[in-house]
């Protein structure tokens, strides 16, 4: 009871601590808004509202990271506002909406804590900075707005106002995407892979924040307070359609799973081994910087590899196709191969299972072309099928062995190192003090 009280007690501290060093930051800056003029009052109040709403209501799924829209382009918008309906520039500068946005973004962290919801701190880290570098660029640099002083008029026209201010929250933006990709490739080899599979990934949704933040400060200024909601609407809207997205991929994931321990239910594979080879085979194409695009078409064939075996009238021992005569091998592989066919959406997959049984040999000596993820596979496929799921240091040793006296000619080497980099890391490879016990 004590343990989960302090569990409770540490994150309330530290978001107070947090809000606390906000609070102080705005007093000592002098930095804050009118609060006498009501329609400066109001503004902030809608934004704060606005930021923590879309805090509250994030999005995050299977090969999607948690992202907050609402609050990221609300965030921006508030950044972008530098008038108000009457004319004049805003007051309060860029310590303040920072402090009330990183407020925000601490009391919404804090609640999602409390009541057991996930809370990412990289993710949340990201978008905070994204916002401060906005914040910078806009109101620092361009702006030069001196803190407890209105916003000066820039010189611009309109339109190149919101173009430099599109401009500004791609910049911003960017720095979110290097920001996660920084935290995400500690567990990835490739930095620069990571990157891309991030910006392409991310670039939809991050356009639309872009430009929703531009829009809002645009309306701002002849609609007031009111063009918040108003410009946040379309969102609100994709969100929900993105929610339903994820639901159907979560699903299809689940279904694909499901399939996956037909050959465990009867007895043609160990329990587990499609699952162990898709983690697995995950690692390992992360650590050779696959995007993330084939990493899920990696996940599904990994998954369905084996389904070929119910096919079978006598079962592979133990279910080890690597250790199956290779005309065996082939018939399997065709079979496993019809079935996913079938199904009729799993073509990229199916063109990962066509080539598992490729010996690398083909591909060195007569210039075959076997997909990356193909290799993998069967890299991955041998090292479970002779380790029998076992994590003893015999079997891996063993099967570590077995794999190098088919290296070059059945395996890929690069992708034999690339497993062997992941045993390392998860520290299953095999020590000599290991096999003396």
């Amino acid at each position: 009871m004590n343990a989960t009280l302090a569990e409770r007690v540490k994150p309330l501290s530290a978001a107070a601590a947090a809000i606390a060093t906000c609070v102080i930051l705005v007093v000592l800056s002098a930095d804050s808004p009118a609060w006498d003029e009501a329609d400066s009052a109001v503004l902030v109040a809608t934004f704060t509202a606005a930021i923590l709403l879309g805090e509250w209501f994030q999005v995050a799924g299977p090969r999607f990271r948690e992202s907050a829209p609402l609050a990221t382009a609300a965030a921006l918008g508030f950044v972008f506002t530098a008038q108000l309906p009457d004319g004049r520039g805003v007051s309060y500068g860029s310590v303040f909406l920072l402090a009330v946005t990183a407020s925000a973004i601490t009391v919404v962290a804090l609640v999602r804590h409390l009541t057991g919801r996930q809370v990412s701190p990289v993710e949340t880290t990201g978008r905070f900075v994204s916002v401060a570098v906005a914040a910078l660029l806009y109101r620092v640099v361009h702006l030069g707005q001196v803190r407890g002083r209105p916003v000066g008029d820039d010189g611009l026209d309109p339109w190149q106002r919101a173009v430099l201010m599109l401009a500004i929250a791609v910049v911003a933006l960017l720095a979110d995407a290097f920001v996660t990709t920084t935290a995400r490739a500690l567990l990835r080899a490739a930095w620069w892979q990571t990157f891309k599979d991030e910006v392409r990934s991310t670039f939809p949704l991050s356009t639309a924040l872009a430009v929703t933040g531009v829009l809002i400060a645009l309306a701002v200024p002849p609609l007031g307070a009111p063009a918040v909601p108003l410009f946040l609407s379309p969102l609100v809207l994709t969100l929900f359609a993105f929610r339903r997205y994820v639901s159907i991929r979560a699903t299809y994931l689940q279904s694909i799973r499901t399939l996956s321990r037909l050959t465990d239910a009867a007895g043609y594979t160990p329990a587990g081994h499609s699952e162990r080879v898709a983690a697995t085979a995950l690692a390992v194409g992360r650590g050779l910087g696959l995007p993330d695009r084939e990493l899920a078409n990696l996940e599904y064939a990994a998954l369905l590899h084996d389904i070929g075996q119910v096919a079978l009238v006598d079962p592979i021992p133990g279910g080890a196709t690597v250790l199956a005569a290779p005309a065996d091998q082939r018939r399997i592989g065709a079979d496993t191969l019809a079935i996913v066919r079938e199904t009729g959406v799993l073509d990229d997959a199916a063109t990962i299972l066509e080539h598992q049984a490729t010996p690398f040999r083909q591909a060195r000596e007569f210039g075959e072309e076997i997909p990356l993820t193909s290799r993998i596979l069967k890299v991955v496929n041998a090292y479970e099928d002779l380790t029998g799921g076992s994590r003893s240091p015999r079997a891996r040793e063993t099967a570590v062995e077995r794999i190098y006296l088919g290296l070059g000619y059945e395996y890929d080497p690069h992708v034999v190192d690339a497993l062997l980099r992941h045993l390392d890391a998860s520290g299953l490879l095999v020590t000599p003090q290991e096999l003396r016990r």
